[in-house]
Protein backbone atom coordinates (compact mmCIF):
# COMPACT_ATOMS: atom_id res chain seq x y z
CA UNK A 1 0.00 0.00 0.00
CA UNK A 2 1.74 3.26 -0.76
CA UNK A 3 1.77 6.28 1.78
CA UNK A 4 -1.70 7.11 2.85
CA UNK A 5 -3.15 10.45 2.30
CA UNK A 6 -4.16 11.21 5.67
CA UNK A 7 -7.73 13.26 6.57
CA UNK A 8 -7.31 16.42 7.96
CA UNK A 9 -5.91 15.42 11.39
CA UNK A 10 -3.18 15.98 13.26
CA UNK A 11 -1.39 12.80 15.85
CA UNK A 12 -1.07 13.71 18.87
CA UNK A 13 3.14 13.12 18.13
CA UNK A 14 2.68 15.27 15.07
CA UNK A 15 4.08 18.74 16.98
CA UNK A 16 7.70 17.34 17.59
CA UNK A 17 7.90 17.10 13.73
CA UNK A 18 8.15 20.60 13.41
CA UNK A 19 11.37 21.35 15.66
CA UNK A 20 14.91 20.64 13.91
CA UNK A 21 15.49 17.20 15.58
CA UNK A 22 11.66 15.70 15.12
CA UNK A 23 12.35 16.69 11.30
CA UNK A 24 15.57 14.43 10.94
CA UNK A 25 13.82 11.72 13.13
CA UNK A 26 10.42 11.55 11.37
CA UNK A 27 12.24 11.81 7.80
CA UNK A 28 15.10 8.51 8.91
CA UNK A 29 12.06 7.02 10.66
CA UNK A 30 9.87 6.45 7.54
CA UNK A 31 12.72 5.19 5.65
CA UNK A 32 13.55 2.84 8.10
CA UNK A 33 9.80 1.47 8.22
CA UNK A 34 9.04 1.78 4.31
CA UNK A 35 12.16 0.05 3.47
CA UNK A 36 14.44 2.50 2.01
CA UNK A 37 16.69 2.18 4.42
CA UNK A 38 16.53 -1.54 4.80
CA UNK A 39 17.13 -3.95 7.96
CA UNK A 40 20.44 -4.70 8.84
CA UNK A 41 21.72 -1.81 6.40
CA UNK A 42 24.09 0.97 7.46
CA UNK A 43 22.33 4.45 7.11
CA UNK A 44 24.57 7.29 5.55
CA UNK A 45 27.44 8.47 7.72
CA UNK A 46 27.11 11.43 9.58
CA UNK A 47 28.84 13.94 7.35
CA UNK A 48 26.17 12.70 4.18
CA UNK A 49 23.30 13.11 6.73
CA UNK A 50 24.24 17.00 7.96
CA UNK A 51 25.07 18.07 4.72
CA UNK A 52 21.21 16.70 3.74
CA UNK A 53 19.65 17.82 6.61
CA UNK A 54 21.46 21.07 7.26
CA UNK A 55 21.27 20.56 10.96
CA UNK A 56 23.98 20.55 13.46
CA UNK A 57 25.75 17.59 14.64
CA UNK A 58 23.98 17.89 17.88
CA UNK A 59 20.60 17.60 16.27
CA UNK A 60 21.40 14.63 14.26
CA UNK A 61 22.88 12.83 17.17
CA UNK A 62 19.76 13.65 19.65
CA UNK A 63 17.79 12.38 16.71
CA UNK A 64 20.18 9.25 15.59
CA UNK A 65 19.58 8.61 20.27
CA UNK A 66 16.09 9.03 19.93
CA UNK A 67 15.89 6.28 17.33
CA UNK A 68 17.95 3.90 18.80
CA UNK A 69 15.68 3.86 21.86
CA UNK A 70 12.92 3.49 20.00
CA UNK A 71 14.49 -0.09 18.63
CA UNK A 72 15.39 1.33 15.14
CA UNK A 73 18.95 1.31 14.64
CA UNK A 74 22.00 0.83 16.57
CA UNK A 75 25.19 2.38 16.34
CA UNK A 76 28.38 0.11 16.04
CA UNK A 77 31.80 1.64 16.86
CA UNK A 78 34.13 1.90 13.51
CA UNK A 79 31.10 0.17 11.00
CA UNK A 80 28.23 2.77 11.87
CA UNK A 81 24.62 3.03 12.24
CA UNK A 82 22.95 -0.26 11.70
CA UNK A 83 19.30 -0.37 11.08
CA UNK A 84 17.53 -3.45 13.46
CA UNK A 85 15.66 -5.97 12.33
CA UNK A 86 12.23 -5.53 12.53
CA UNK A 87 11.86 -7.67 15.74
CA UNK A 88 13.82 -5.17 17.56
CA UNK A 89 11.46 -2.25 17.02
CA UNK A 90 9.23 -1.39 19.83
CA UNK A 91 5.81 -1.71 17.57
CA UNK A 92 3.69 0.48 20.55
CA UNK A 93 5.71 3.58 20.45
CA UNK A 94 3.29 5.87 19.02
CA UNK A 95 5.79 7.23 16.33
CA UNK A 96 6.55 4.04 14.78
CA UNK A 97 2.99 3.49 14.62
CA UNK A 98 2.24 6.85 12.49
CA UNK A 99 5.16 5.74 10.84
CA UNK A 100 3.70 2.92 9.75
CA UNK A 101 0.73 4.25 8.76
CA UNK A 102 1.99 7.15 6.70
CA UNK A 103 4.50 5.00 5.21
CA UNK A 104 1.34 2.62 3.57
CA UNK A 105 0.89 -0.06 6.43
CA UNK A 106 0.20 -3.39 5.17
CA UNK A 107 -2.98 -5.22 5.29
CA UNK A 108 -1.19 -7.88 8.09
CA UNK A 109 -0.42 -4.57 9.68
CA UNK A 110 -3.51 -2.81 10.11
CA UNK A 111 -5.38 -7.06 10.85
CA UNK A 112 -2.39 -7.17 13.68
CA UNK A 113 -3.35 -3.78 15.28
CA UNK A 114 -7.11 -4.96 15.35
CA UNK A 115 -5.98 -8.34 16.73
CA UNK A 116 -4.16 -6.11 19.99
CA UNK A 117 -7.43 -4.11 20.01
CA UNK A 118 -9.68 -6.86 20.42
CA UNK A 119 -7.52 -8.31 22.86
CA UNK A 120 -7.13 -5.79 25.18
CA UNK A 121 -10.45 -3.10 24.70
CA UNK A 122 -13.02 -5.34 25.66
CA UNK A 123 -11.48 -6.31 29.09
CA UNK A 124 -11.09 -2.43 29.42
CA UNK A 125 -14.77 -1.71 29.17
CA UNK A 126 -15.66 -4.98 31.15
CA UNK A 127 -13.32 -3.51 34.26
CA UNK A 128 -15.01 -0.04 33.36
CA UNK A 129 -18.49 -1.23 33.56
CA UNK A 130 -16.88 -2.51 37.26
CA UNK A 131 -15.14 0.42 38.85
CA UNK A 132 -15.51 3.41 36.55
CA UNK A 133 -16.50 6.68 38.64
CA UNK A 134 -19.92 9.02 37.71
CA UNK A 135 -17.47 11.51 36.39
CA UNK A 136 -16.26 9.20 34.20
CA UNK A 137 -19.52 7.70 32.92
CA UNK A 138 -20.39 11.44 32.47
CA UNK A 139 -17.40 11.98 30.32
CA UNK A 140 -18.35 8.89 28.14
CA UNK A 141 -21.70 9.86 27.82
CA UNK A 142 -19.91 13.24 26.29
CA UNK A 143 -18.05 12.07 24.24
CA UNK A 144 -20.76 10.11 22.51
CA UNK A 145 -22.99 12.91 22.39
CA UNK A 146 -20.79 14.99 20.11
CA UNK A 147 -19.64 11.70 18.24
CA UNK A 148 -23.35 12.20 17.19
CA UNK A 149 -23.00 16.02 16.07
CA UNK A 150 -23.91 16.23 11.92
CA UNK A 151 -21.49 19.46 11.70
CA UNK A 152 -18.44 17.40 13.02
CA UNK A 153 -16.06 16.82 10.62
CA UNK A 154 -14.38 13.74 10.16
CA UNK A 155 -11.06 14.75 11.68
CA UNK A 156 -13.55 15.83 14.75
CA UNK A 157 -15.46 12.48 14.54
CA UNK A 158 -12.09 10.64 14.89
CA UNK A 159 -10.90 12.94 17.86
CA UNK A 160 -13.99 12.29 19.80
CA UNK A 161 -14.23 8.41 18.67
CA UNK A 162 -10.62 9.07 20.59
CA UNK A 163 -11.38 10.71 24.00
CA UNK A 164 -14.14 7.96 24.21
CA UNK A 165 -11.95 4.92 24.01
CA UNK A 166 -9.34 6.74 26.01
CA UNK A 167 -12.07 7.30 28.50
CA UNK A 168 -12.72 3.62 28.97
CA UNK A 169 -8.79 2.83 29.45
CA UNK A 170 -9.08 5.55 32.45
CA UNK A 171 -12.34 3.98 33.50
CA UNK A 172 -10.81 0.55 33.75
CA UNK A 173 -8.21 1.57 36.39
CA UNK A 174 -5.93 -0.06 34.78
CA UNK A 175 -2.74 2.20 33.73
CA UNK A 176 -1.45 -0.14 31.38
CA UNK A 177 -5.01 -0.31 29.15
CA UNK A 178 -4.35 3.78 29.35
CA UNK A 179 -0.98 3.25 27.35
CA UNK A 180 -2.31 1.72 23.86
CA UNK A 181 -4.21 4.76 22.88
CA UNK A 182 -1.15 5.10 20.64
CA UNK A 183 -2.62 2.19 19.19
CA UNK A 184 -6.42 2.91 19.48
CA UNK A 185 -5.47 6.41 17.46
CA UNK A 186 -3.74 4.86 14.39
CA UNK A 187 -6.46 1.91 14.15
CA UNK A 188 -9.08 5.22 14.37
CA UNK A 189 -7.68 7.05 11.83
CA UNK A 190 -6.84 4.36 9.59
CA UNK A 191 -10.44 3.08 9.20
CA UNK A 192 -11.43 6.83 9.17
CA UNK A 193 -9.35 7.35 6.52
CA UNK A 194 -10.46 4.64 4.55
CA UNK A 195 -13.85 4.58 5.25
CA UNK A 196 -15.24 7.58 6.83
CA UNK A 197 -19.23 7.49 7.85
CA UNK A 198 -20.81 10.56 6.42
CA UNK A 199 -22.49 12.93 9.18
CA UNK A 200 -26.39 11.65 8.85
CA UNK A 201 -26.16 8.30 6.82
CA UNK A 202 -26.61 5.14 8.25
CA UNK A 203 -23.22 4.17 8.58
CA UNK A 204 -22.73 7.40 11.13
CA UNK A 205 -25.92 6.99 13.11
CA UNK A 206 -25.12 3.24 13.84
CA UNK A 207 -21.44 3.77 14.88
CA UNK A 208 -22.75 6.30 17.34
CA UNK A 209 -25.17 3.77 18.15
CA UNK A 210 -22.77 1.09 18.67
CA UNK A 211 -20.32 3.40 21.13
CA UNK A 212 -23.73 4.74 23.44
CA UNK A 213 -24.93 0.63 23.82
CA UNK A 214 -20.97 0.68 25.12
CA UNK A 215 -21.33 3.38 27.36
CA UNK A 216 -24.73 1.92 28.37
CA UNK A 217 -23.95 -1.24 29.21
CA UNK A 218 -20.75 0.11 31.82
CA UNK A 219 -23.32 2.70 33.29
CA UNK A 220 -25.48 -0.75 33.63
CA UNK A 221 -22.42 -2.43 35.68
CA UNK A 222 -22.75 -5.06 33.25
CA UNK A 223 -19.32 -6.51 32.45
CA UNK A 224 -20.25 -9.53 29.37
CA UNK A 225 -22.33 -6.79 27.52
CA UNK A 226 -19.57 -3.66 27.94
CA UNK A 227 -17.23 -6.00 26.57
CA UNK A 228 -19.50 -7.89 23.76
CA UNK A 229 -20.35 -3.79 22.68
CA UNK A 230 -16.69 -3.17 22.67
CA UNK A 231 -16.32 -6.08 20.18
CA UNK A 232 -18.71 -4.94 17.85
CA UNK A 233 -16.99 -2.01 17.76
CA UNK A 234 -13.65 -2.75 17.04
CA UNK A 235 -14.85 -5.80 14.43
CA UNK A 236 -17.09 -3.46 12.35
CA UNK A 237 -14.18 -0.87 12.11
CA UNK A 238 -12.40 -3.97 10.77
CA UNK A 239 -14.88 -4.71 8.59
CA UNK A 240 -15.56 -1.01 6.88
CA UNK A 241 -11.88 -0.82 6.18
CA UNK A 242 -11.86 -4.14 4.58
CA UNK A 243 -15.14 -3.81 2.27
CA UNK A 244 -13.79 -0.32 1.29
CA UNK A 245 -10.19 -2.00 0.70
CA UNK A 246 -10.67 -1.71 -3.11
CA UNK A 247 -11.57 1.90 -3.49
CA UNK A 248 -8.86 2.68 -0.84
CA UNK A 249 -6.23 1.12 -2.99
CA UNK A 250 -7.08 3.68 -6.10
CA UNK A 251 -7.51 6.49 -4.37
CA UNK A 252 -3.48 5.25 -2.54
CA UNK A 253 -2.16 4.25 -6.27
CA UNK A 254 -1.54 0.63 -5.05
Amino acid sequence: MAGNQLINYDFRTAGQARTHHGHVMRDLGLKIISGAYAENTILPGDAELLERFGVSRTVLREALKTLAAKGLIQPKAKIGTRVLERAHWNLFDPDILVWHFEAGASAHFLSSIVEMRLALEPEAAGLAALRRSQAQLDDLFHWVEKMGNARESAADFVYNDLQFHIGIAEASGNPFMRSISALIEVALVTTFTISSPIPNSESHVRSVARHAAIAEAIKAGDVDAAKQAMRVVIEEGAERVLTAGQTAAKAFNV
